[in-house]
Parts: C-alpha cells; structure tokens; sequence
C-alpha cells in the first residue's frame, strides 16, 4: 500500500525498499564506471593507435558531459517526468556504453563518451529524489545508507574490476559489462518505479502555464561547468596559468559561473535553482559533500597510483589496495544508517566523522618509501571507516525544511557539489604531487656534495632512483597532509546545521 505521507512516492504500490535496490542498481554501474576506466587508458591508447595524452580525453569527455548534465538534471526530471528522464538517462548510458566498447577509432569513443556522461549525469539526483520523496523522514539515513554503500565501494571496486579485465581480456570489456547492469535497471524500474498521481499533476501544471526555456541559463551552465571541468582536468598536463589555454578556460569558468548564479537567483524558472544554497543547512551540507567529494575521489586515485610508481604494482594489485575498504563499508554503511538519528544527532555525527577522516589522513603521512601492501589497505580502511558516518547523515540533513516539491533540485545540486568536489580534489593533489616532487627532488639534491659523493656501492642510475622514490613519496605525504587539514577545518561547520528530532534525520 502506498504511503499517504509521501504523495511524491516513487515505489507505487509495492515496498519502497524494493525501490531502493532497483535504483541502486544504475548507480552502481554509473559510480563504477568513473574509476573503471582509469587503469586501461594506456590499453585503450594502444587499441585505438592513440597518444597516451590524447588517451585521457577518453576521462575529461565524459566528465564534461557529465558536469554539464548533473545541475539541470533536476529541472529536466520535471519538465520529461521523472521515471522517463530516469529510464532515458540509464539507456542512454547502456547503449553508448556499448558503443564505447565496441569503438574503432578515438574520435568514435569521444563521441560515445560524451553521450555517456550525458546519460550517467541525469542518475545520481533522479535517484535521491526518489529516496528522499519515498522514505518517511525516520527511515532515510538508513534508506541512503543502501545509496551510499553503492557511491563509496564502486570506486574501490572500479580500479581492481579494471584492471583485472584489461589485463585477462581486453579494454572493451571495461565498457561491455555495463550492459547486463543497464538492461536488469531497465527492466525492473519499468516493472516497480512509479511516477505519483502528485508528481504526473505537477508536471501537467508546469507545462500548462506555459515553459519557458531558460537558454542564458542553460548556456551559462554548459560553459562555466565545461570550461571548469577541462579547466581542471588539463590544469597540471598543461603547466598550469602559463598555458594561454588554460587562462582562457579559467577565465572562462569564473566569469560564466558568476554570471550564473546572478542570472538563476532572479528568474521565475531557474533552470538551477540556486537559490536553496540561500538556506543556510543546505549551503552546508554542500560545502561538507565537496570535501567528501574530494576526498574518497583523489584517495581512490592516490593510494593506487602510490604503490604502482613506488612498488611496481600492477594494475589489479593496485586495485586490489582499495578492496578491503570496500569490505569494512559493507558493514559500516548499514551501522551508521540505524545510528542516525536514533543514537546520535546527525551534526555531531558528521563533525566526529570528518576528524576521524582527518586523523585517517594524517596516518596515512606516517607511510614511508618501503609501504607493505597491508600498510597500504589500513590507510583506506581508516579513511572508508569515517566515510558512511558523513555521507549518510549529509544525505539526510540536506532536505531539512525544503519545500515540497524541491528534492529534485535539492539532489542535483548536492551531487554537483561531491562531483565537483572530486574534480577539485584530483587536479589539486595531481598538481601538487607534480610540484612538490620537484621541490622535495631538488632540497635532497642540495645535500649531495659532487666532490665527496658516497652511493653506498649504488650505481649512479639506481642512486639516482631512490632519490627520486624518496622524493615521490614526500609529495605523496605532502598531499595526504593537505587533505587531513582539509577534513579537521571542515569539521566545526558541522555546529552550525540543525537539530532533528531523535528518530527523525530529515524531517
């Protein structure tokens, strides 16, 4: 029996956690998707007789097009209806999947990729609205605690499913495996996801009163958030503010983002409903969500890529670093879902979590040039321990006193805030590992008298080799340090969100 509670219910008839698996399905193909990719772009560059720079466009065209996507997926979901919008985003996804896998040349790839990020951009807000619209305000932390299982163990799993398919059958299997997953979320959201009475009327009414495409918006949001995702991924690949490309992309980004938020803040239908960032909760919660962003999105790329330059691991045992943090938020995910709001407010909860995230962080710069592979997995489960405790209780909090009929912008702008939030993060750590490594290469080298020089019985070329290994392993502590600050100076923002109810996280 439906909910007479929740009038924009998506589960229909049947048990809103029978909607909650169903959903949860494309978010798991589409969060996995953004790490899977990652480890056979060099495959990838040698299948399609590419450069490997030319290669990591096969990256920035999907989260270009995904950026652009995520903020008006919202608006879209409304204006299309939101179990069509949501079934045409998990197809599109499917067939262009499908389509990468089956490429013959890098422009062909691009150009499924693009439409890829386009269809994955639509899943993540249609989904949590679903969440946030079927599930009484008691019951979401522990609903989202189903959703956030999928969006912190698809990025652990993505490089070790990557790596073990490119290195035992090809990289086109990276991109063919998503069609079971598409087909079975197609089927079932047919069979069990619904579009309310309520929702099907607001629709209606929308179109009745006449649409008003918002073109200077939609114009301003494909370029500030194109610009800024290009911006951000070619940042360190091309040296920084000296390229003139780049000065124009930053350029570029600043002024149309700027003009964006003074456009949609005045408009009688924003096309991104900026204003709810006026809601001091909501303004929070984003600012916390781009820090979780950035943080489980540059240390899934970290401690991978840390092994692979210092240990000479391949790509599966790189992966394999991130497994067993995927295992403890198995059990982590639920636990902290019962915790909210029943045991703990969830603004204490989330300000604890990002110390303990913090101080995760911080003993992750204790590592040294000779990490063990278990060294390296206690640092992920250190970290994914705190994740659920900020991703769950977050998720909860960001619907508190929005208007009814808001989820759907409410959801898109919060995902942008944790996509962005990963952007940032990359770029920032790959730009300052880069940089760092220099300056830790060239303090080492100052110690090195020429005239009195002792190798140890070291070849010049393998000395050579462990100055740079020490040198690389500095600016990798170096990084983890700045995230560690990034977590403790986030955490007392978690005073200012409001109390629930005990039993109540959103309410």
């Amino acid at each position: 029996m439906a909910d007479a509670s929740l009038p924009r219910s998506a589960a229909g008839p049947n048990s809103p956690w029978l909607l909650a698996f169903v959903v949860s399905i494309a978010t798991f193909m589409e969060v996995l998707d953004t790490t899977i990719a990652n480890v056979a772009l060099r495959y990838i560059a040698g299948g399609l007789a590419a450069g490997q720079d030319e290669s990591t466009y096969v990256l920035t065209s999907y989260l270009v097009s995904n950026a652009i996507v995520l903020p008006i997926s919202g608006w879209l979901s409304k204006v299309i209806g939101r179990k069509r919008f949501y079934m045409g985003c998990v197809a599109l996804f499917t067939a262009s999947s499908v389509a990468c896998g089956l490429s013959e040349s890098l422009t062909q790839i691009l150009a499924f990729r693009v439409l890829q990020g386009i269809g994955g951009g639509g899943l993540a807000p249609t989904e949590q609205s679903m969440f946030a619209d079927s599930f009484p305000p008691e019951k979401r932390p522990l609903a989202f605690s189903v959703y956030g299982f999928t969006v912190v163990t698809a990025p652990a799993i993505g490089p070790v499913l990557g790596g073990w398919l490119t290195d035992n059958f090809s990289w086109h299997w990276v991109f063919l495996i998503n069609l079971p997953f598409g087909l079975l979320s197609l089927t079932l959201t047919w069979l069990f996801v619904y579009d309310s009475p309520l929702v099907k009327q607001e629709r209606k009414e929308l179109w009745a009163r006449g649409l008003k495409l918002d073109y200077l918006g939609f114009a301003l949001v494909v370029l500030g958030f194109g610009a800024l995702q290009i911006f951000l991924d070619r940042f360190e690949r091309d040296d920084g503010w000296s390229s003139p490309f780049i000065q124009v992309m930053g350029v570029t980004w600043i002024v149309s983002l700027i003009a964006l938020i003074v456009w949609e803040w005045f408009h009688p239908q924003p096309i991104m409903d900026v204003r709810l960032w006026g809601r001091r909760a909501f303004a929070i919660c984003s600012v916390v969500m781009f820090i979780f962003g950035a943080v489980i999105i540059s240390t899934t790329q970290l401690i991978p890529q840390l092994v692979q330059t210092l240990l000479g691991y391949d790509a599966t045992e790189a992966g394999m670093t991130l497994a067993a943090g995927g295992l403890v938020s198995i059990f982590v995910m639920p636990l902290a879902g019962l915790l909210t709001g029943r045991v703990f407010q969830p603004k204490w909860e989330i300000g604890v979590a990002l110390v303990g995230v913090g101080a995760g962080l911080y003993y992750t710069t204790g590592l040294d040039i000779d990490i063990s592979f278990w060294s390296a997995s206690l640092a992920r489960i250190l970290l994914v321990l705190w994740l659920p405790f900020i991703f769950i209780p977050l998720s909860a909090v960001s619907y508190v006193g929005l208007p009814p009929g808001k989820n759907e912008e409410a959801s898109a702008l919060i995902n942008l805030m944790r996509n962005i939030g990963g952007s940032v993060g990359v770029s920032v750590t790959t730009t300052m590992l880069a940089w760092r490594g220099q300056f830790h290469w060239e303090r080492l080298r100052e110690h090195l008298n020429p005239y009195n020089l002792n190798l140890g019985g070291q070849s010049p070329q393998a000395f050579a080799g462990a100055l740079q290994a020490q040198s690389s392993i500095l600016s990798y502590i170096d990084v983890f340090y700045l995230l560690a600050m990034m977590a403790f100076l986030a955490a007392p923002l978690a005073i200012f969100l409001p109390r629930t109810p005990k039993g109540a996280a959103g309410h």
